[in-house]
Protein backbone atom coordinates (compact mmCIF):
# COMPACT_ATOMS: atom_id res chain seq x y z
CA UNK A 1 0.00 0.00 0.00
CA UNK A 2 2.77 2.42 0.80
CA UNK A 3 4.50 1.59 -2.43
CA UNK A 4 1.18 2.29 -4.30
CA UNK A 5 1.11 5.58 -2.51
CA UNK A 6 4.61 6.38 -3.33
CA UNK A 7 4.20 6.02 -7.20
CA UNK A 8 1.10 8.22 -6.72
CA UNK A 9 2.88 10.62 -5.31
CA UNK A 10 5.88 10.84 -7.83
CA UNK A 11 3.78 10.38 -10.77
CA UNK A 12 0.30 12.24 -9.76
CA UNK A 13 -1.40 11.67 -13.23
CA UNK A 14 -2.37 8.15 -11.93
CA UNK A 15 -4.84 9.75 -10.04
CA UNK A 16 -6.83 10.29 -12.84
CA UNK A 17 -10.27 8.89 -12.93
CA UNK A 18 -11.12 6.59 -15.44
CA UNK A 19 -12.67 8.15 -18.37
CA UNK A 20 -16.18 7.34 -19.68
CA UNK A 21 -17.44 7.43 -23.20
CA UNK A 22 -19.56 10.45 -22.50
CA UNK A 23 -16.42 12.24 -20.26
CA UNK A 24 -14.14 11.61 -23.63
CA UNK A 25 -16.84 13.21 -26.11
CA UNK A 26 -17.23 16.04 -23.54
CA UNK A 27 -13.84 16.26 -23.50
CA UNK A 28 -12.61 15.71 -26.68
CA UNK A 29 -15.26 18.59 -28.07
CA UNK A 30 -13.49 21.19 -25.27
CA UNK A 31 -9.55 19.92 -26.24
CA UNK A 32 -10.46 20.71 -30.21
CA UNK A 33 -11.91 24.14 -29.03
CA UNK A 34 -9.10 24.64 -27.40
CA UNK A 35 -6.85 23.90 -29.60
CA UNK A 36 -8.21 25.84 -32.50
CA UNK A 37 -7.36 28.45 -30.34
CA UNK A 38 -4.04 27.76 -29.32
CA UNK A 39 -2.43 27.11 -32.46
CA UNK A 40 -2.77 31.15 -33.75
CA UNK A 41 -2.75 31.93 -30.13
CA UNK A 42 1.11 30.04 -29.28
CA UNK A 43 2.37 31.69 -33.49
CA UNK A 44 1.12 35.04 -32.14
CA UNK A 45 3.08 34.77 -28.39
CA UNK A 46 6.18 33.08 -30.08
CA UNK A 47 6.57 36.64 -31.77
CA UNK A 48 5.55 38.60 -28.65
CA UNK A 49 8.35 36.70 -26.80
CA UNK A 50 10.42 37.38 -30.01
CA UNK A 51 10.86 33.89 -30.65
CA UNK A 52 10.78 32.23 -34.21
CA UNK A 53 7.27 31.16 -35.15
CA UNK A 54 7.40 27.32 -34.67
CA UNK A 55 8.60 27.69 -30.97
CA UNK A 56 4.69 28.60 -29.89
CA UNK A 57 4.07 25.35 -31.53
CA UNK A 58 6.76 23.70 -29.86
CA UNK A 59 5.83 25.43 -26.62
CA UNK A 60 2.30 23.76 -26.90
CA UNK A 61 3.14 20.46 -27.58
CA UNK A 62 5.37 18.02 -25.39
CA UNK A 63 5.48 20.95 -22.06
CA UNK A 64 1.73 21.09 -22.30
CA UNK A 65 1.32 17.46 -21.86
CA UNK A 66 4.07 17.30 -19.04
CA UNK A 67 2.16 20.31 -16.98
CA UNK A 68 -1.16 18.23 -16.63
CA UNK A 69 0.85 15.07 -16.28
CA UNK A 70 2.69 16.46 -13.16
CA UNK A 71 0.09 19.29 -12.58
CA UNK A 72 -2.75 19.64 -9.85
CA UNK A 73 -5.24 21.17 -11.99
CA UNK A 74 -6.91 19.03 -14.48
CA UNK A 75 -8.22 21.63 -16.36
CA UNK A 76 -5.08 24.66 -16.08
CA UNK A 77 -3.92 24.99 -20.01
CA UNK A 78 -0.72 24.96 -19.94
CA UNK A 79 1.54 26.61 -22.53
CA UNK A 80 2.50 29.95 -23.83
CA UNK A 81 1.12 33.01 -22.23
CA UNK A 82 0.86 36.89 -22.34
CA UNK A 83 2.48 37.71 -19.44
CA UNK A 84 5.26 35.35 -19.77
CA UNK A 85 6.27 35.50 -23.10
CA UNK A 86 6.35 39.64 -22.42
CA UNK A 87 8.72 38.91 -19.27
CA UNK A 88 10.99 36.68 -22.06
CA UNK A 89 11.32 39.44 -24.23
CA UNK A 90 11.81 41.94 -21.67
CA UNK A 91 14.78 39.70 -19.93
CA UNK A 92 16.43 39.04 -23.43
CA UNK A 93 16.03 42.60 -24.78
CA UNK A 94 19.53 43.84 -23.87
CA UNK A 95 20.92 40.41 -24.12
CA UNK A 96 20.87 39.87 -28.03
CA UNK A 97 18.66 40.66 -31.22
CA UNK A 98 15.01 39.28 -31.15
CA UNK A 99 14.66 36.00 -32.91
CA UNK A 100 18.55 35.35 -33.34
CA UNK A 101 20.26 32.42 -32.26
CA UNK A 102 21.79 34.21 -29.45
CA UNK A 103 18.37 35.04 -28.66
CA UNK A 104 16.80 31.90 -28.98
CA UNK A 105 19.52 30.03 -26.69
CA UNK A 106 19.22 32.93 -24.12
CA UNK A 107 15.24 32.23 -23.87
CA UNK A 108 15.87 28.22 -23.86
CA UNK A 109 18.19 28.90 -20.73
CA UNK A 110 15.53 31.49 -19.12
CA UNK A 111 13.11 28.61 -19.37
CA UNK A 112 15.17 26.08 -17.86
CA UNK A 113 16.23 27.99 -14.72
CA UNK A 114 12.47 29.44 -14.27
CA UNK A 115 11.21 25.64 -14.53
CA UNK A 116 13.73 24.61 -12.22
CA UNK A 117 13.39 27.39 -9.59
CA UNK A 118 9.29 25.85 -9.28
CA UNK A 119 10.28 22.59 -9.76
CA UNK A 120 12.12 22.87 -6.34
CA UNK A 121 10.22 25.45 -4.57
CA UNK A 122 7.38 22.89 -4.60
CA UNK A 123 9.57 19.75 -3.88
CA UNK A 124 10.79 21.26 -0.62
CA UNK A 125 6.86 22.80 -0.53
CA UNK A 126 7.83 26.23 -0.81
CA UNK A 127 5.07 26.89 -2.74
CA UNK A 128 3.62 30.18 -0.07
CA UNK A 129 6.61 31.80 -1.61
CA UNK A 130 4.51 32.49 -4.07
CA UNK A 131 2.55 35.33 -1.46
CA UNK A 132 5.72 37.96 -1.64
CA UNK A 133 3.77 38.50 -4.95
CA UNK A 134 1.31 40.68 -2.97
CA UNK A 135 -1.87 41.05 -5.21
CA UNK A 136 -0.68 45.28 -4.96
CA UNK A 137 2.04 44.02 -7.04
CA UNK A 138 0.12 41.96 -9.18
CA UNK A 139 -2.46 44.62 -9.98
CA UNK A 140 0.43 47.64 -10.83
CA UNK A 141 2.45 44.76 -13.09
CA UNK A 142 -0.33 43.62 -14.97
CA UNK A 143 -1.95 46.85 -15.75
CA UNK A 144 1.73 48.14 -16.79
CA UNK A 145 2.60 45.00 -18.99
CA UNK A 146 -0.88 45.31 -20.55
CA UNK A 147 0.00 49.02 -21.68
CA UNK A 148 3.59 47.37 -22.81
CA UNK A 149 2.25 44.41 -24.35
CA UNK A 150 -0.39 47.02 -26.59
CA UNK A 151 2.58 49.45 -27.41
CA UNK A 152 4.85 46.75 -28.33
CA UNK A 153 2.27 45.58 -31.12
CA UNK A 154 1.47 48.70 -32.52
CA UNK A 155 4.52 49.20 -34.80
CA UNK A 156 3.20 45.69 -36.28
CA UNK A 157 -0.63 46.63 -36.47
CA UNK A 158 0.24 49.48 -38.44
CA UNK A 159 3.05 48.40 -40.59
CA UNK A 160 5.41 51.08 -39.15
CA UNK A 161 7.81 49.88 -37.19
CA UNK A 162 9.63 52.99 -36.27
CA UNK A 163 6.68 54.54 -34.69
CA UNK A 164 7.89 55.19 -31.27
CA UNK A 165 11.54 56.19 -32.53
CA UNK A 166 11.14 58.79 -34.87
CA UNK A 167 9.59 62.34 -34.79
CA UNK A 168 6.23 62.32 -35.69
CA UNK A 169 6.37 65.08 -38.26
CA UNK A 170 8.70 63.01 -39.90
CA UNK A 171 6.99 59.60 -39.53
CA UNK A 172 3.80 61.37 -41.13
CA UNK A 173 5.55 62.98 -44.10
CA UNK A 174 6.51 59.38 -44.71
CA UNK A 175 3.44 57.70 -44.46
CA UNK A 176 1.91 60.31 -46.52
CA UNK A 177 4.33 60.01 -49.41
CA UNK A 178 4.08 55.79 -49.77
CA UNK A 179 0.46 55.71 -47.63
CA UNK A 180 -0.26 52.02 -49.45
CA UNK A 181 1.68 49.19 -46.92
CA UNK A 182 0.38 51.38 -43.93
CA UNK A 183 -3.14 51.35 -45.13
CA UNK A 184 -2.64 47.69 -46.04
CA UNK A 185 -1.08 46.45 -43.17
CA UNK A 186 -3.89 48.48 -40.97
CA UNK A 187 -6.61 47.16 -42.68
CA UNK A 188 -5.58 43.28 -41.64
CA UNK A 189 -4.84 44.35 -38.32
CA UNK A 190 -7.79 46.69 -37.40
CA UNK A 191 -10.49 44.61 -38.90
CA UNK A 192 -8.78 41.72 -37.29
CA UNK A 193 -9.56 43.28 -33.89
CA UNK A 194 -13.11 44.65 -34.86
CA UNK A 195 -14.27 40.98 -35.73
CA UNK A 196 -12.34 39.64 -32.52
CA UNK A 197 -14.53 42.43 -30.67
CA UNK A 198 -17.86 41.77 -32.80
CA UNK A 199 -17.57 37.66 -32.28
CA UNK A 200 -16.68 38.43 -28.53
CA UNK A 201 -20.15 40.30 -28.17
CA UNK A 202 -22.25 37.97 -30.40
CA UNK A 203 -20.66 35.02 -30.82
CA UNK A 204 -18.79 34.24 -27.40
CA UNK A 205 -19.10 30.31 -27.42
CA UNK A 206 -18.00 30.08 -31.14
CA UNK A 207 -14.03 29.12 -32.12
CA UNK A 208 -13.86 32.85 -33.72
CA UNK A 209 -10.40 33.26 -33.39
CA UNK A 210 -9.01 30.26 -35.22
CA UNK A 211 -11.74 30.98 -38.02
CA UNK A 212 -10.83 34.80 -38.30
CA UNK A 213 -6.95 33.85 -38.52
CA UNK A 214 -8.11 31.21 -41.56
CA UNK A 215 -10.47 34.01 -43.26
CA UNK A 216 -7.63 36.80 -43.01
CA UNK A 217 -5.10 33.98 -44.00
CA UNK A 218 -6.80 33.30 -47.21
CA UNK A 219 -7.46 36.46 -48.25
CA UNK A 220 -3.39 37.12 -47.29
CA UNK A 221 -2.83 34.56 -49.83
CA UNK A 222 -5.51 35.73 -52.75
CA UNK A 223 -4.69 39.46 -52.44
CA UNK A 224 -0.73 38.93 -52.53
CA UNK A 225 0.00 40.29 -49.13
CA UNK A 226 3.40 39.46 -48.81
CA UNK A 227 4.00 39.97 -52.53
CA UNK A 228 2.79 43.28 -51.98
CA UNK A 229 5.52 43.97 -49.25
CA UNK A 230 3.45 42.65 -46.46
CA UNK A 231 5.16 40.77 -43.51
CA UNK A 232 3.85 37.61 -42.71
CA UNK A 233 4.69 34.80 -40.76
CA UNK A 234 6.52 33.13 -43.47
CA UNK A 235 8.35 29.30 -43.50
CA UNK A 236 7.95 27.03 -40.77
CA UNK A 237 9.52 23.93 -39.83
CA UNK A 238 7.22 20.77 -40.28
CA UNK A 239 7.67 18.41 -37.74
CA UNK A 240 8.42 17.51 -34.43
CA UNK A 241 10.43 19.73 -31.74
CA UNK A 242 13.70 19.29 -32.19
CA UNK A 243 14.80 17.88 -28.70
CA UNK A 244 18.14 19.79 -28.31
CA UNK A 245 20.81 20.95 -25.62
CA UNK A 246 20.87 24.37 -24.35
CA UNK A 247 23.79 26.10 -26.35
CA UNK A 248 27.42 27.91 -24.28
CA UNK A 249 26.51 31.01 -23.23
CA UNK A 250 29.02 33.47 -21.20
CA UNK A 251 28.95 33.02 -16.87
CA UNK A 252 27.62 36.86 -17.35
CA UNK A 253 24.38 36.10 -19.21
CA UNK A 254 23.90 33.32 -17.00
CA UNK A 255 24.20 35.74 -14.33
CA UNK A 256 21.73 38.29 -15.95
CA UNK A 257 19.01 35.10 -16.66
CA UNK A 258 19.32 34.22 -12.51
CA UNK A 259 17.37 37.13 -11.53
CA UNK A 260 14.70 37.64 -14.36
CA UNK A 261 14.11 33.63 -13.97
CA UNK A 262 13.18 33.77 -10.23
CA UNK A 263 11.14 36.96 -11.27
CA UNK A 264 9.43 35.14 -14.22
CA UNK A 265 9.06 32.12 -11.93
CA UNK A 266 6.92 34.14 -9.64
CA UNK A 267 4.94 35.94 -11.67
CA UNK A 268 4.48 32.87 -14.16
CA UNK A 269 2.93 30.99 -11.23
CA UNK A 270 1.03 33.61 -9.76
CA UNK A 271 -1.38 33.75 -12.98
CA UNK A 272 -1.14 29.87 -12.65
CA UNK A 273 -2.35 29.91 -9.25
CA UNK A 274 -5.33 32.29 -10.06
CA UNK A 275 -6.39 29.98 -12.47
CA UNK A 276 -5.97 26.75 -10.66
CA UNK A 277 -8.07 28.64 -8.15
CA UNK A 278 -11.21 30.01 -9.84
CA UNK A 279 -11.49 26.27 -11.69
CA UNK A 280 -11.39 24.69 -8.29
CA UNK A 281 -13.59 26.75 -7.37
CA UNK A 282 -16.21 26.18 -9.89
CA UNK A 283 -15.57 22.83 -9.80
CA UNK A 284 -15.51 22.62 -6.25
CA UNK A 285 -12.62 20.48 -5.69
CA UNK A 286 -9.41 21.36 -4.34
CA UNK A 287 -5.86 21.43 -5.59
CA UNK A 288 -2.01 21.42 -4.38
CA UNK A 289 0.17 24.40 -5.45
CA UNK A 290 3.14 22.62 -4.17
CA UNK A 291 2.32 19.77 -7.11
CA UNK A 292 1.26 22.30 -9.35
CA UNK A 293 4.66 24.35 -8.89
CA UNK A 294 6.08 20.63 -9.62
CA UNK A 295 4.11 20.42 -12.75
CA UNK A 296 4.35 24.02 -13.64
CA UNK A 297 8.52 23.73 -13.53
CA UNK A 298 8.66 20.66 -15.54
CA UNK A 299 6.80 22.25 -18.29
CA UNK A 300 9.08 24.95 -18.52
CA UNK A 301 11.99 22.76 -18.34
CA UNK A 302 10.74 20.78 -20.80
CA UNK A 303 9.86 24.15 -23.04
CA UNK A 304 13.75 24.67 -22.80
CA UNK A 305 14.78 21.06 -24.34
CA UNK A 306 11.99 21.86 -26.82
CA UNK A 307 13.75 24.63 -28.09
CA UNK A 308 11.48 26.93 -26.85
CA UNK A 309 10.67 29.65 -24.48
CA UNK A 310 8.82 29.74 -20.59
CA UNK A 311 5.36 28.44 -20.55
CA UNK A 312 2.87 29.22 -17.95
CA UNK A 313 -0.75 28.73 -17.08
CA UNK A 314 -3.16 30.36 -19.56
CA UNK A 315 -6.61 31.97 -17.60
CA UNK A 316 -8.11 32.71 -20.68
CA UNK A 317 -7.58 29.13 -22.48
CA UNK A 318 -8.41 27.48 -18.93
CA UNK A 319 -11.87 29.04 -18.97
CA UNK A 320 -12.52 28.01 -22.57
CA UNK A 321 -11.98 24.70 -21.41
CA UNK A 322 -14.22 24.79 -18.33
CA UNK A 323 -17.04 26.69 -20.77
CA UNK A 324 -16.47 23.96 -23.31
CA UNK A 325 -17.54 21.10 -20.86
CA UNK A 326 -14.12 19.60 -20.24
CA UNK A 327 -14.25 17.15 -17.17
CA UNK A 328 -10.79 15.69 -16.61
CA UNK A 329 -7.11 16.38 -18.08
CA UNK A 330 -7.97 14.13 -21.19
CA UNK A 331 -8.89 17.35 -22.75
CA UNK A 332 -5.28 18.23 -22.83
CA UNK A 333 -4.90 15.61 -24.65
CA UNK A 334 -6.89 15.75 -27.48
CA UNK A 335 -5.53 19.81 -27.56
CA UNK A 336 -2.09 18.77 -28.11
CA UNK A 337 -3.34 16.46 -30.85
CA UNK A 338 -4.66 19.77 -32.81
CA UNK A 339 -1.48 20.73 -32.62
CA UNK A 340 0.25 18.01 -33.08
CA UNK A 341 -1.48 17.45 -36.29
CA UNK A 342 -0.72 21.10 -36.98
CA UNK A 343 2.96 20.76 -36.64
CA UNK A 344 3.10 17.27 -38.91
CA UNK A 345 1.05 18.93 -41.94
CA UNK A 346 -0.48 22.02 -41.88
CA UNK A 347 2.60 24.84 -40.67
CA UNK A 348 2.49 25.56 -44.57
CA UNK A 349 -0.84 27.15 -44.24
CA UNK A 350 0.68 29.43 -41.49
CA UNK A 351 2.80 30.94 -43.69
CA UNK A 352 0.89 34.02 -45.06
CA UNK A 353 -0.71 34.98 -42.14
CA UNK A 354 -0.33 38.32 -41.71
CA UNK A 355 2.08 39.87 -38.79
CA UNK A 356 -0.62 42.96 -38.38
CA UNK A 357 -3.44 39.84 -37.80
CA UNK A 358 -1.13 38.45 -35.21
CA UNK A 359 -0.46 41.64 -33.29
CA UNK A 360 -4.65 41.96 -33.21
CA UNK A 361 -4.57 38.34 -31.63
CA UNK A 362 -1.60 39.51 -29.02
CA UNK A 363 -3.73 42.65 -28.37
CA UNK A 364 -7.38 41.87 -28.40
CA UNK A 365 -6.98 39.56 -24.79
CA UNK A 366 -4.59 42.20 -23.46
CA UNK A 367 -8.29 44.48 -22.99
CA UNK A 368 -9.43 42.02 -20.38
CA UNK A 369 -6.02 42.38 -18.07
CA UNK A 370 -6.83 46.43 -17.80
CA UNK A 371 -8.37 47.01 -14.23
CA UNK A 372 -7.31 50.61 -13.57
CA UNK A 373 -10.70 50.61 -10.91
CA UNK A 374 -8.40 48.06 -8.71
CA UNK A 375 -5.88 50.79 -7.76
CA UNK A 376 -8.93 52.81 -6.43
CA UNK A 377 -9.71 49.68 -4.29
CA UNK A 378 -6.75 49.40 -3.07
CA UNK A 379 -6.11 53.06 -1.95
CA UNK A 380 -9.70 52.47 -0.08
CA UNK A 381 -8.93 49.63 1.33
CA UNK A 382 -5.16 50.35 2.65
CA UNK A 383 -2.86 53.18 0.95
CA UNK A 384 -0.12 51.86 1.45
CA UNK A 385 -1.29 48.68 -1.09
CA UNK A 386 -1.98 51.43 -3.43
CA UNK A 387 1.17 53.06 -2.96
CA UNK A 388 2.84 49.46 -3.90
CA UNK A 389 0.71 49.03 -6.77
CA UNK A 390 1.60 52.66 -8.24
CA UNK A 391 4.92 52.16 -7.47
CA UNK A 392 4.92 48.80 -9.21
CA UNK A 393 3.27 50.71 -12.28
CA UNK A 394 5.38 53.15 -12.69
CA UNK A 395 8.84 51.17 -12.02
CA UNK A 396 7.97 48.72 -14.27
CA UNK A 397 7.06 51.04 -16.84
CA UNK A 398 10.12 53.42 -16.58
CA UNK A 399 12.56 50.21 -16.23
CA UNK A 400 11.00 48.65 -19.64
CA UNK A 401 12.25 46.96 -21.15
CA UNK A 402 14.04 44.90 -17.80
CA UNK A 403 10.65 44.50 -16.34
CA UNK A 404 11.49 42.62 -13.92
CA UNK A 405 12.56 45.25 -11.90
CA UNK A 406 9.08 46.73 -11.43
CA UNK A 407 8.30 43.21 -9.54
CA UNK A 408 11.50 43.41 -7.63
CA UNK A 409 10.66 47.13 -6.54
CA UNK A 410 6.89 45.86 -5.76
CA UNK A 411 8.23 42.87 -3.43
CA UNK A 412 10.80 45.25 -1.87
CA UNK A 413 8.49 47.64 -1.18
CA UNK A 414 5.62 45.45 0.14
CA UNK A 415 8.22 44.23 2.60
CA UNK A 416 8.82 47.90 3.81
CA UNK A 417 5.53 48.30 4.36
CA UNK A 418 4.66 45.41 6.44
CA UNK A 419 7.84 45.60 8.83
CA UNK A 420 6.84 49.50 8.84
CA UNK A 421 3.20 48.35 9.61
CA UNK A 422 4.30 45.90 12.61
CA UNK A 423 6.65 47.84 14.03
CA UNK A 424 3.44 50.18 15.00
CA UNK A 425 1.37 47.33 17.02
CA UNK A 426 -2.17 48.12 18.52
CA UNK A 427 -1.32 48.28 22.18
CA UNK A 428 -4.18 50.22 24.39
CA UNK A 429 -5.02 50.14 27.84
CA UNK A 430 -8.22 48.44 28.39
CA UNK A 431 -11.00 47.99 30.95
CA UNK A 432 -14.29 45.60 31.46
CA UNK A 433 -17.03 46.86 29.11
CA UNK A 434 -20.64 46.41 30.27
CA UNK A 435 -20.85 43.08 28.60
CA UNK A 436 -18.11 41.59 30.66
CA UNK A 437 -15.23 41.57 28.27
CA UNK A 438 -11.96 44.12 27.94
CA UNK A 439 -11.86 46.89 25.68
CA UNK A 440 -10.58 50.06 24.71
CA UNK A 441 -10.86 52.20 27.56
CA UNK A 442 -10.60 55.41 25.71
CA UNK A 443 -13.02 54.86 22.93
CA UNK A 444 -15.43 53.65 24.93
CA UNK A 445 -14.89 56.07 28.29
CA UNK A 446 -14.12 52.87 30.71
CA UNK A 447 -13.33 53.44 34.05
CA UNK A 448 -10.81 51.49 35.23
CA UNK A 449 -10.96 48.07 37.36
CA UNK A 450 -9.08 49.68 40.17
CA UNK A 451 -7.12 52.95 40.73
CA UNK A 452 -4.17 51.60 41.20
CA UNK A 453 -4.29 48.86 38.34
CA UNK A 454 -3.26 49.73 34.54
CA UNK A 455 -4.71 46.88 32.36
CA UNK A 456 -2.66 46.60 28.74
CA UNK A 457 -3.51 44.68 25.78
CA UNK A 458 -1.18 44.12 22.53
CA UNK A 459 -2.79 43.14 19.56
CA UNK A 460 0.48 41.55 17.86
CA UNK A 461 3.33 39.29 18.08
CA UNK A 462 5.89 40.08 20.84
CA UNK A 463 8.92 40.02 18.62
CA UNK A 464 12.11 42.03 17.56
CA UNK A 465 10.05 44.53 16.10
CA UNK A 466 6.89 45.11 18.75
CA UNK A 467 9.19 44.68 21.83
CA UNK A 468 10.38 48.02 21.85
CA UNK A 469 6.85 49.60 21.52
CA UNK A 470 5.31 47.70 24.37
CA UNK A 471 8.03 48.52 26.46
CA UNK A 472 8.06 52.43 25.80
CA UNK A 473 3.86 52.25 26.13
CA UNK A 474 4.18 50.77 29.51
CA UNK A 475 6.86 52.47 31.21
CA UNK A 476 5.38 55.74 29.87
CA UNK A 477 1.91 55.14 31.14
CA UNK A 478 3.51 53.76 34.51
CA UNK A 479 5.51 56.82 34.86
CA UNK A 480 3.12 59.36 34.13
CA UNK A 481 0.43 58.10 36.62
CA UNK A 482 2.51 57.08 40.25
CA UNK A 483 -1.11 55.97 41.56
CA UNK A 484 -0.39 52.49 39.63
CA UNK A 485 0.96 50.04 41.61
CA UNK A 486 -0.31 47.15 39.49
CA UNK A 487 -0.06 46.16 35.48
CA UNK A 488 -1.80 43.32 34.29
CA UNK A 489 -0.44 42.40 30.41
CA UNK A 490 -3.12 41.17 28.43
CA UNK A 491 -1.46 38.75 25.67
CA UNK A 492 -4.55 36.84 24.59
CA UNK A 493 -3.83 37.86 21.02
CA UNK A 494 0.25 37.35 21.00
CA UNK A 495 0.07 34.25 18.91
CA UNK A 496 4.21 34.03 18.33
CA UNK A 497 6.96 35.34 20.70
CA UNK A 498 10.89 34.90 19.78
CA UNK A 499 13.83 35.83 21.75
CA UNK A 500 13.70 39.58 21.41
CA UNK A 501 9.78 39.37 22.82
CA UNK A 502 11.45 37.20 26.09
CA UNK A 503 13.81 40.08 26.73
CA UNK A 504 11.16 42.43 26.52
CA UNK A 505 9.00 40.89 29.19
CA UNK A 506 12.01 40.51 31.75
CA UNK A 507 13.46 43.62 31.59
CA UNK A 508 9.80 45.26 31.94
CA UNK A 509 9.37 43.14 34.68
CA UNK A 510 12.80 44.16 36.39
CA UNK A 511 11.78 47.93 35.38
CA UNK A 512 8.41 47.74 37.32
CA UNK A 513 9.67 46.28 40.11
CA UNK A 514 11.69 49.00 40.36
CA UNK A 515 9.24 51.42 40.05
CA UNK A 516 7.26 49.29 43.03
CA UNK A 517 5.28 47.97 40.32
CA UNK A 518 3.09 43.86 40.18
CA UNK A 519 3.31 42.76 37.30
CA UNK A 520 0.65 40.12 36.21
CA UNK A 521 -0.15 38.38 33.02
CA UNK A 522 -3.31 36.71 31.55
CA UNK A 523 -4.61 34.47 28.52
CA UNK A 524 -1.49 33.19 27.32
CA UNK A 525 -1.35 30.85 24.30
CA UNK A 526 0.21 27.54 24.49
CA UNK A 527 2.62 28.36 21.86
CA UNK A 528 3.31 31.65 23.61
CA UNK A 529 3.67 29.82 27.28
CA UNK A 530 5.94 26.81 25.83
CA UNK A 531 8.87 29.55 25.08
CA UNK A 532 8.32 31.63 28.33
CA UNK A 533 8.33 28.13 30.03
CA UNK A 534 11.47 27.23 28.23
CA UNK A 535 12.82 30.37 29.03
CA UNK A 536 11.76 29.87 32.62
CA UNK A 537 10.06 32.84 32.55
CA UNK A 538 6.84 31.89 34.17
CA UNK A 539 9.08 30.27 36.63
CA UNK A 540 9.90 33.81 37.54
CA UNK A 541 6.38 34.98 38.37
CA UNK A 542 4.60 34.45 41.64
CA UNK A 543 1.54 31.59 41.06
CA UNK A 544 -1.36 34.11 41.34
CA UNK A 545 0.34 36.44 39.37
CA UNK A 546 -0.47 34.62 36.46
CA UNK A 547 -3.74 33.89 34.92
CA UNK A 548 -5.59 31.35 32.07
CA UNK A 549 -8.32 34.20 31.20
CA UNK A 550 -8.95 37.39 31.19
CA UNK A 551 -12.13 37.24 32.86
CA UNK A 552 -10.58 35.40 35.57
CA UNK A 553 -7.49 38.12 35.87
CA UNK A 554 -10.39 40.53 36.34
CA UNK A 555 -12.24 39.06 38.99
CA UNK A 556 -9.56 38.65 40.87
CA UNK A 557 -7.56 41.72 40.31
CA UNK A 558 -11.08 43.88 41.06
CA UNK A 559 -11.50 42.13 44.58
CA UNK A 560 -7.71 42.76 45.75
Amino acid sequence: MNSAFDIKRFFPFLRWPRPTLASLKSDAWAGLSVGMVLIPQAVAYATLAGMPAATGLYAALIPSLIGVLWGSSALLAVGPAALSSLLVFGSLSSLAAPASEQWVALAIWLSIYSGAIQFLLGAFRLGRLSNLVSQPVIVGFINAAAIIIMMSQLPTLFGVVDIFSVHPVNMFERVVADPSHMLMTSAFGLGTLALLALSKRFFPSFPSLLFITIFATALSWALGYSAAGGEVVGEIARGLPPLVLPSAISFENHRELWSAGLVLALISFTEAMSSCRVLARKRRERWDENQELIGQGLAKVASGFSGAFPVSGSFSRSALNLYAGATSAWATVFTLICVLICLLFFTDLLYYVPRSVLAALIIMPVFSLFDFGAFKRLFTISRHDGVIAIVTFVVTIAAMPRLHWGVMAGIVLTMVSYLYRHMQPRIIEVSEHADGTLRDRQRFDLPRLANDLLVVRIDAALNFLTGGALDHFVVEQCSRDPHIKRLLLCVGSVNDIDATGVDTLESLQITLKSMGIDLYVSAIKKQVWDVLEDAAWIEGLKQDHVFMTDREAIAALRSA
